[in-house]
């Protein structure tokens, strides 16, 4: 059974937003009231923290979609919703998130970092946070917005000050076994190891942790073997140890021609040319293994390596290396920057920033309409309700939709879209629709929606003509 998962695609979706209510309050001696319909509750965010005590992405494996509750509705005598309680995912110390096309959208370092995977929707407003001087008693409220759903993927890059490479079966496990106290599995046959072991290391006064990855072999950069699946989790090391087999029982292979592979596929892989390498010839505790060490150490040394003779099982060397990786990460922590707190940047929008767009599309024959805020209240209009759609007529009239209809050419009648192709809105435009609350008849409705809908015609006109043209091709076939 799988234990350790370090990439996997998670489907988070925000909580909906609650609706707003429509309320009149009723008391006796009291007939006007007024409205008391309460706001909507806000719909909970999906929030990925990452905790130290979660090593893996095993749990988002096995249940990829996750969901955070929504707001609930506003209630009477002005009761507010509800809000959604946010939906908090630990994940692992190193996690990078990314959208589906591969862009990065987060790098989660450190204990307590915090990244908004999806954001809830706003709940709507009641009729009372509706009212008015001019609309006194609102007949309609604001629905909640639908809370955000995305897909995206999570991968584990482990967080290790040092990273141990080589080929299967060179002793790289048994290396981390007797320099920390990590138990990885260790076995006399190829890909022994088959996910990333880390170890914590004490040399002195510093401390820092050692990681254990697959063996590599020709070809891991291109998806050989089990490399490439797990090259990432080095690429946050400080240094590289080259663990060389100095006993090997293949005929074919000697350590200097190892090192070349995998200098070669560290190279094609990329990100790792400026990092300090550390070779280590393995297994001298074996006399072939001592003669060979000795032959070769003149010529690694003569290509600017620092070499180290040592045996995992005889515990030889060990020290040496231990403290000489200690003194390399030292030398990378100081040269860090120090860091510094988040400094909070406010970048308000221009003034004369209109906020939308106005197009025509002639395959759809539409003036189509995009915007935060226009789509927004589109989604917050409650379309069965004429008061509802007045209302979100005034507001566009006074954000200035209306102005820049005219300019691109608009007329009355002719259809207009707000929102993307998929999700839209289309309804025919009428200019008149900017008198504003004055012109409202009794509750829930407005007289101004009651006008012809030429625009509507036209495409039904056009589907019907569409229909006969389908229906005498259909009989002309003879097949």
């Amino acid at each position: 059974m799988t234990t350790f998962v370090d990439r996997v695609e998670l489907h988070a979706a925000a909580g909906n937003g609650g609706h707003g209510c429509a309320s009149v309050h009723r008391e006796k001696f009291k007939p006007l009231g007024g409205p008391d319909g309460g706001n909507g509750g806000r719909g909970g965010d999906v929030i990925l923290v990452v905790e130290q005590a979660v090593t893996t992405l095993l749990d988002y494996h096995h249940s990829p979609h996750r969901k955070a509750t929504n707001g609930q509705p506003g209630a009477g005598d002005n009761r507010s919703g509800k809000d959604g309680n946010d939906l908090v995912l630990p994940v692992p110390d190193g996690t990078v998130v990314l959208d589906k096309d591969g862009n990065v959208l987060a790098d989660l370092v450190g204990q307590g970092t915090t990244f908004v995977a999806g954001q809830g929707g706003r709940g709507g407003l009641g009729n009372h946070a509706l009212a008015s001087a001019r609309r006194k008693a609102p007949g309609f409220a604001l629905l909640g917005e639908p809370g955000e759903a995305r897909d995206i993927v999570l991968e584990l890059k482990t967080v290790a000050d040092v990273a141990l490479v080589g080929y299967p079966s060179a002793g790289k496990s048994s290396l981390i076994s007797v320099l920390s106290a990590a138990k990885p599995k260790i076995a006399d046959y190829p890909f022994t190891t088959l996910v990333p072991n880390l170890g914590v290391v004490t040399a002195g006064s510093t401390v820092y942790t050692i990681a254990d990855v697959p063996g590599l072999i020709p070809g891991a950069s291109q998806g050989k073997g089990l490399g490439l699946e797990f090259l990432r989790h080095v690429e946050r090391c400080s240094v590289l140890v080259h663990v060389l087999d100095t006993a090997t029982l293949e005929s074919d292979r000697d350590p200097v021609s190892d090192l070349d592979m995998i200098e070669e596929e560290l190279k094609l892989y990329g990100g790792l040319e400026n990092r300090p390498r550390i070779v280590a010839l393995n297994k001298v505790d074996i006399p072939d293994g001592k003669d060979l060490a000795e032959m070769i150490r003149p010529d690694l040394e003569a290509r600017g390596y620092r070499v180290f003779e040592v045996s995992a099982v005889a515990h030889l060397g060990l020290k040496e290396l231990s403290f000489a990786l200690a003194g390399i990460i030292a030398e990378a922590r100081a040269a860090k920057p120090a860091e510094q707190a988040t400094r909070v940047v406010i970048r308000p929008k221009a003034v004369d920033d209109a906020g939308f767009t106005v197009t025509f599309e002639e395959a759809e024959g539409v003036y189509r309409v995009r915007g935060e805020k226009p789509e927004r209240w589109v989604r917050q209009t409650d379309f069965s309700n004429d008061e509802a759609v007045g209302y979100l007529a005034d507001r566009l009239s006074r954000l200035g939709v209306e102005d820049q209809l005219l300019k691109a050419g608009a007329r009355a009648g002719d259809g207009v879209a707000i929102g993307a192709e998929d999700n839209a809105v289309v309804f025919d435009w009428e200019p008149t629709m900017m008198a504003g609350a004055e012109m409202l008849g009794r509750r829930g409705e407005d007289h101004r929606l009651e006008a012809p809908r030429p625009a509507a015609q036209k495409r039904r006109d056009r589907e019907a003509e569409r229909d006969d043209a389908q229906k005498e091709y259909d009989e002309f076939d003879p097949f």
